[in-house]
Parts: C-alpha cells; structure tokens; sequence
C-alpha cells in the first residue's frame, strides 16, 4: 500500500483530494451540520482531523454527523495524508538519489569543473583541489564529470554529474561547461582527454584550460588547435633523473606542488592599479612582508613565455602574472609595499 502511495501522481492525488472535500461536505450538509461546513471552518476541520490533529474545538454534533466522520472522514482523511506524506518522501529520496548518482543538471557559474575519473588519482586531485580552494577568498564551487558507472565519491563536498559523453551539449550543459572558470581535464585515454579539449576549448574559449596527457607527442598537436590550454605531461621519467644527480629533487618538487604541509608555489596576477616594480624590490619586499620568495613571473599573464629567476634590474608591470614560494596563499597584498626602497 505504501509503494502504491509512492508511486502516485500529484494529479491523482489532487483528484482524490478534491473528490475527499466535496463528498465530505454535502455529506455532513445532508446530516445539518452546518456548523462545520460554514465557510473557512470547514476547511479548516478538514485539515485537522484527516491529518489526526483534532483539536476539538469543532466537532459534529448530530449521531449522523459522527457515524459519518467516524467511518469515511477519518479513514478517508488518513488515507490521503499517507499518500500525500509518501509521495513527499519519495520525492525527496528520488532527488538525493538523483544527486547523488549524477543525475541531475546543475546551474553553477565560475566553478571548477574536473573531467575523468582515474579512481585514486582523481581522488588526489580533488583533494588537492579542495585544498586549493579553502585557501581562496571567493571558494568557487567544484564539479566532477564522469562517464564512469559511479556515484559521488564526495557528497556534500562537491557536486557531481554523470554523462554519456563528453562532447555533446545535452550532457555538458549539466555539467555547466560553459560557465566554468576553470576546466581540468584528466582521463585515463589520451585521445578523449584530447577530444574533450577541443570541445570545451570551443564550448568556452575563456576558461582556463588544463589537460593532462601521458603522451608528449600529443601536447604540440592539441596547442596547435587550442594555443590557450595549458598541457601537463608526466614528467616521471624527469624527475626520476633529476633525483638521481640532485638527491631530494623529488621531495622539494613534491613540497612545492602539495598544499597540505610545507612550502607550496602560488601565483598572482599584478593589479591593473599597480605602478611597474622592478624585480630587486619585489624580491626583498615579497620576503621581508611576507616570508615569501620570488621565483619568476609570466609577461602579461602569457604562461608559454614564463621567465624563471629573472635578474634583478627586470621590471614587472600590470598584467602580469608573478609566481612565489610560502607556507600559504597569500590573498591580501599591499602592491604600493612591495614598490618601497
């Protein structure tokens, strides 16, 4: 009985409702209870006694009016709350379901949206992600999109969404692709990791566009296509090498990069309001305000020209970006301090 309540349409149960209210009153009509069917009072009786309240301070005072509240207001009455509290019910449990498994369609703007699933290093990556996060200002919102048969792996963390494909519109617009702020693509074939970059290069020309290949070859072709996405290939095989001429290479590259513990590299983007510094001051002031340390920047926000330790009469001006070691993000700068002698 209760699957069958649950399963029952609105338009069914408005019908039995309405059907309820209408035979109700000329019921109680024919019986002179007049009293409780006069205007709001009638509705007002109805709700309390089908819901079990009852308050009493209405109540039929013919024999007639009792045997017929006794035997179809109240019986009927309990039915349809049961319906009305199971459909409810199963609403609420369809839509958790729905969220949970991927479902349904977001309405998110300047969010993260990560593509892929590669099980424990997907897991790494939004771990790292929320990390990230947490230490913003603005805490945008994150969205794993997955063809994977899946659920959420983090519930209440991030938002999740499920597809059939990573191309079509249908399925990417629920993802929100073409709000995202920031799109990390991250799959175990290179050749959909490349496909999916075409598409979301072309879906949102202005997000920043970060895939991830373990094939180099495949870096150069997708930047011919798309010269704004920043690729990532593995570079195992060189760290690899680099520790074993320079021990402890791979932890300092593992402290720079992770934000749980230590030093971590950050970046951030020179105001438009700022006046040009050279690099000497924006060095002995990063360290001396900050504790942090200058290690480069990129000219005008362009990543391709990065330029590392530039000398020190290098000046840097609004637009660009400038790269930094600390313990953490730093979100409040001073720019005018950082100009001082």
């Amino acid at each position: 009985m209760m699957r069958y309540f649950a399963e029952s349409r609105w338009y069914t149960i408005l019908g039995v409702t309405a059907f309820y209210a209408v035979t109700t009153y000329w019921l109680l009509y024919a019986a002179d209870e007049h009293d409780l069917i006069a205007d709001v009072d009638f509705v007002y009786w109805l709700a309390v006694t089908a819901s079990t309240v009852g308050y009493g301070d209405l109540s039929p005072t013919t024999s007639a009016g009792k045997l017929i509240v006794a035997f179809y207001v109240i019986p009927l009455g309990l039915s349809i709350f049961a319906m009305v509290i199971g459909r409810v019910a199963a609403w609420v449990s369809l839509q958790w379901k729905k969220g949970l498994l991927g479902m349904n369609s977001l309405h998110l703007d300047k969010h993260i949206l990560v593509i892929g699933w590669n099980e424990q290093r997907t897991m790494l990556l939004l771990d790292l992600i929320i990390r990230e996060r947490d230490a913003m200002p603005e805490r945008p919102d994150i969205v794993l999109c997955v063809k994977a048969d899946i659920a959420n792996p983090l519930p209440g963390v991030i938002e999740f969404v499920k597809v059939d494909s990573f191309n079509k519109d249908e399925d990417m617009d629920r993802a929100c692709v073409s709000n995202a702020r920031t799109i990390l693509i991250d799959n175990p074939q290179d050749d959909v990791t490349m496909t999916t970059s075409l598409y979301c290069s072309k879906r949102n020309p202005d997000a920043h566009l970060v895939a991830y290949f373990d094939d180099e070859s495949l870096v150069g072709l997708l930047q011919d296509h798309c010269p704004r996405v920043e690729c990532t290939p593995s570079v195992a095989v060189e760290m690899l090498a680099k520790a074993a001429f320079d021990p402890g290479s791979s932890m300092l590259h593992h402290d720079l990069l992770s934000v749980e513990e230590g030093q971590a590299q950050f970046s951030v983007k020179i105001p438009e309001s700022s006046p040009a510094i050279s690099v000497a001051k924006l060095f002995t002031n990063l360290k001396r305000k900050h504790d942090a340390i200058f290690i480069g920047y990129a000219p005008n926000s362009q990543v391709k020209e990065m330029v590392v330790n530039p000398s020190l009469d290098v000046t840097l001006h609004a637009g660009d970006t400038l790269f930094y070691i600390a313990e953490r993000r730093i979100n409040a700068i001073n720019w005018s301090s950082l100009n001082a002698d």
